[in-house]
């Protein structure tokens, strides 16, 4: 569960985007909001997300039989991370693809003959011309292989293209070897994960070991959180947002995951203990791979003389243009960018697994008795869903479809989803009750143990996600790929998704509002309670608050199986 949960938490995000942001935002002096925000906003919903899932032993939409009035909360979930697991297999289509394209010496981008630039200076040969800027020897060579050669980039998001055959073979790889590992639930994956969880951690420490090794990692250590760092940035409202949406979206907290493989943990298992683990674990492996980032930019910066400042950049460009084209410069260097996108392919592939386990775990929770006996060809039907609706993220235009998407469901939505949940948690359910929940699994504590806790459910982290929301939106601008910007449909396109998402949490609501007996102010009070079948899954683990006999409306549901959600069913199809 450690290195399942370890896996889904730590993604693509703690490699390519906490790096820039600690340079952006004054290096070291960005650990201060950063760790702050993490005990303040990150910690508080993943210790609630986790004792969610374990206290009821399922998935994130029958999570909300304690407050039916929010389930369309954990149907926003589950499509968030469909929706995301859709170009999320094209990032690891595109690790897999660089990660073969690296066996060959030299490197493919390396070359000027093989990128197909003109104003590129090969590093082998010398033969042509040096470049008077950075910025123009990444476009000459490696931001030609990455658009021209290989990806075949379209000129915008309206000149979709053709498929790109080679991106939709690794895409569909992907696909398989998620779905073989997923196959027989989490027998399988959490076998898989003792390597993919822990692999990345060896090639970060290799990479950093030969970065110090190399001409000019000192500029590079400083600019990431050395000399410096500034301290004066810590007086910037811009670096107290990014440092708490950083920490919110790397533990994937709304996602639905941490529910789900939390719902598999024995009963008393003490996921107060896990949740200290892991997001400490998630946030010092963001640090700790900046160093080897940065150690790598920094000896790129010498090789061009240039300041640090002009190799930086963030996302897609520091993993696939930038953090490539420096370990180019280096001796052996395919060894070194095999290692590097190998391991870009195992950090893709954990988050993947959980994502994908949350919408399998979802369905044979609402239908057990048609899934439980078939969970292997839902997987693979899921599996080739996944692929077929990745195929337009793999055409010349993909990498802007994968653009819109990540700016529109991996932003607002998520801190909307984030904010009802802590909300409909503490003040709907019970701030109070949801502790004596948790007694019930890890047993007694003090007054002042839950003081904190109450003081951040209650207070704090709605407070910060609410001040995020409404920055976010306030600051809101169209998304781009690089200069090129976006077409006005496909703008309208990304709002009519992101309010597809949103749209089911009224829906349901007022669905069930409309089922529900009674007057009006009975049927929201019967939508505000728990539902009878809120409770542990095993009977010997309800003890008097939750025990037949005591609420005799209750069914005994003491199988082996997981049952039906009867509000699933009310809403969506009968089992």
């Amino acid at each position: 569960y450690i290195l399942s949960t370890i896996g889904y938490a730590v993604g693509l995000g703690n490699i390519w985007r906490f790096p820039y942001l600690a340079y952006k935002n004054g290096g070291g002096a960005f650990l201060i909001p950063y760790f702050l925000m993490l005990l303040l906003a990150g910690l508080p919903l993943f210790f609630m997300e986790s004792a969610l899932g374990q206290f009821c032993s399922q998935g994130p939409i029958n999570v909300w039989r304690a407050v039916p009035l929010l389930q369309g909360v954990g149907v926003a979930m589950v499509l968030i991370t469909l929706i995301v697991s859709f170009y999320y297999n094209v990032i690891i289509a595109y690790s897999l693809y660089y990660m073969f394209a690296s066996f060959q010496y030299p490197l493919p981008w390396a070359r000027c003959s093989d990128s197909g630039a003109d104003n590129c200076t090969d590093p082998y040969t010398g033969t042509a011309p040096y470049a008077q800027n950075i910025v123009d020897v990444l476009r000459g060579s490696i931001v030609a292989f990455v658009q021209e050669k290989y990806f075949m980039l379209s000129s915008g998001m309206d000149q979709t293209g053709t498929v790109v055959w080679h991106l939709a073979l690794c895409l569909l790889l992907s696909s398989i070897i998620v779905g073989a590992v997923l196959i027989r639930g989490i027998k399988s994956s959490g076998k898989v994960v003792y390597f993919t969880a822990t692999f990345p951690y060896v090639v970060i420490f290799i990479l950093l070991i030969r970065g110090v090794t190399l001409e000019g990692v000192r500029d590079g250590i400083e600019y990431y959180i050395g000399t410096q760092s500034n301290l004066t940035k810590l007086l910037e409202a811009e670096v107290w947002k990014d440092a708490a949406t950083q920490t919110f979206f790397s533990l994937s907290v709304g996602w639905g995951g941490v529910m789900t493989l939390a719902s598999y943990n024995n009963f008393n298992n003490n996921m107060f203990k896990d949740s200290f683990i892991v997001c400490f674990t998630n946030a010092g492996t963001s640090v700790f791979a900046g160093f080897a980032i940065f150690s790598i930019l920094g000896h790129m910066s010498f090789v061009y003389n240039k300041p640090v400042g002009e190799v930086v950049k963030e996302g897609f460009g520091l993993a696939f243009i930038a953090y490539p084209d420096a370990l180019s410069q280096l001796p052996i260097s395919p060894l070194w960018s095999v290692l590097f996108f190998f391991m870009l392919l195992t950090v893709g592939l954990d988050s993947q697994f959980a994502g994908i386990e949350v919408v399998i775990t979802c369905l044979v929770d609402a239908c057990p008795s048609l899934f439980n006996s078939k969970r292997a060809l839902l997987t693979l039907a899921i599996s080739c869903s996944i692929f077929l609706l990745g195929l337009p993220c793999v055409t010349q235009a993909g990498i802007y479809w994968v653009t819109l998407l990540d700016t529109f469901l991996g932003t607002w939505v998520l801190l909307i989803v984030g904010l009802l949940e802590v909300v409909g948690i503490t003040y709907i359910y019970g701030g109070n009750r949801f502790v004596k929940d948790i007694e019930m699994m890890i047993g007694d504590k003090t007054f002042c143990f839950w003081l904190w806790w109450r003081a951040c459910w209650f207070f704090i982290s709605p407070c910060i996600i609410m001040v995020i929301l409404v920055w976010s939106l306030m600051t809101f601008t169209p998304p781009s790929y690089g200069t090129v910007p976006y077409p006005g449909w496909a703008i309208a396109l990304g709002w009519c998704i992101s309010v597809f998402v949103l749209m089911w949490i009224p829906v349901i609501a007022l669905y069930k509002f409309i089922k529900a007996p009674g007057s009006p102010w009975e049927r929201l009070k019967s939508l505000c309670r728990p539902t009878e079948d809120w409770h542990p899954y095993l009977e010997k683990h309800r003890g008097e608050r939750y025990s037949v006999e005591n609420q005799p409306d209750k069914v005994d549901t003491n199988n082996s199986s997981r049952h039906c959600s009867k509000d699933f069913q009310l809403f969506f199809t009968p089992c």
